[in-house]
């Protein structure tokens, strides 16, 4: 097993923050034990719980984790917890299935790498779950298995360094996908662009008492909190301060304001390398597990290459501004699905993910 502070990507600790005062807060050295539990890498002999594992530490809308897992002789299903929706922010579910595509990549990247191959399966008659029947075959390291234990999201301003074209092709290059498209915007008029419809969605958002009640019920100010729930958005990983869930609950009606936030993604976009749209060519379940399984490998592709990345989706969650957005792209017959901003950054710490037995059914 990996010791507290052994999981190292591009000089940081996996949990380690400037900000965070181990001595002011104990419970944070728990946290970081907890975290190498639950990334450390797989075994020679994992089998498929440990694939479940890794499939969890994929990417999923507010850390709500909504995916559950069936386990046969030589198969996983994949399906969705319709207990852990976020009905306001993702009423229809999009967001939830693109996560399940997440967890699928990330799923059959380790399974590839210890000897079994997986293919897929989406049945006509549900679109809704993920089948994956695993072979045997030969070890062999899949590209971007390194990358799982340590992708995040980076929920911080990045450093405003361009990122090299040669970089830039790979990411598009890991995000191949069939009936998924991917633009990369590092044109700054194209981010200002981009950046004002960010904002539009944004005021829409934090001026809906529905989506703000929805974001805290996410929200986990402390160790202790982050700890118990083992889900949701742990201030430290978005490089606020830890501080008691009661103090956390005051703060946040005091500073959670519209101008406050509009500003703080006005920094988020200008120091970014660029901004990445998913669009997938119909707007269905199905499909949606399919920008999940490409966005997944470029985040993974990312992370193998120092680059930070994070969501910024306000333009395709608010519909009237999705509509905009859409043909600003120039694709107003379709629906862009996942906007993700990519730079450099020092790491944040991780979220907690539930274990295998609290998903598997």
């Amino acid at each position: 097993m990996l010791s507290r502070r052994s999981l190292l990507i591009s000089g940081g600790s996996i949990a380690a923050c400037a900000g965070l005062a181990y001595d002011l807060w104990p419970d944070l050295h728990k946290y970081d034990d907890e975290l190498a539990r639950q990334r450390k890498v797989l075994a020679s002999d994992a089998g498929l719980r440990e694939f479940i594992r890794y499939a969890t530490l994929a990417a999923n809308g507010h850390n709500a984790q909504p995916w559950k897992f069936r386990v046969a002789e030589d198969k996983i299903i994949i399906l969705p917890d319709l207990t852990r929706r976020t009905e306001v922010v993702d009423p229809d579910d999009h967001h939830l299935f693109v996560s399940l595509g997440c967890a699928t990549e990330n799923l059959l990247i380790a399974a590839q790498t210890f000897g079994r191959p997986g293919e897929t399966h989406v049945p006509d008659d549900s679109h809704t779950i993920v089948e994956i029947a695993l072979e045997s075959g030969v070890e062999q390291k899949a590209p971007l298995y390194d990358a799982i234990p340590f992708r995040q999201s980076t929920r911080s301003a990045f450093d405003g360094r361009q990122a090299p074209t040669a970089d830039l092709e790979l990411l598009k290059s890991a995000a191949q996908e069939d009936g998924v498209s991917v633009l990369l915007f590092t044109d700054p008029r194209h981010l200002e662009a981009i950046l004002e419809l960010v904002v539009e969605g944004n005021s829409t958002q934090m001026n809906d008492p529905a989506f703000i009640a929805e974001l805290r019920h996410w929200l986990r100010f402390s160790p202790e909190q982050a700890m118990a729930s083992k889900d949701g958005l742990f201030a430290a990983c978005s490089g606020n301060p830890t501080v008691p869930g009661w103090l956390g609950d005051l703060a946040f009606s005091l500073v959670f304001k519209e101008k406050a936030e509009n500003d703080k993604y006005r920094d988020h976009v200008r120091s970014s390398a660029g901004i990445a749209v998913f669009i997938g060519d119909e707007e269905e379940p199905k499909h949606w597990i399919k920008v999940g399984r490409s966005f997944q490998r470029f985040a993974l592709q990312a992370t193998a290459l120092g680059i930070r990345n994070a969501h910024i989706n306000q333009p395709i969650e608010v519909p009237t501004v999705r509509n905009d957005f859409a043909n600003w792209l120039g694709v107003a017959k379709t629906r862009p699905d996942l906007v993700v901003r990519f730079g450099y950054a020092p790491p944040l710490p991780m979220s907690m993910r539930r274990s295998v037995d609290q998903v598997i059914i």
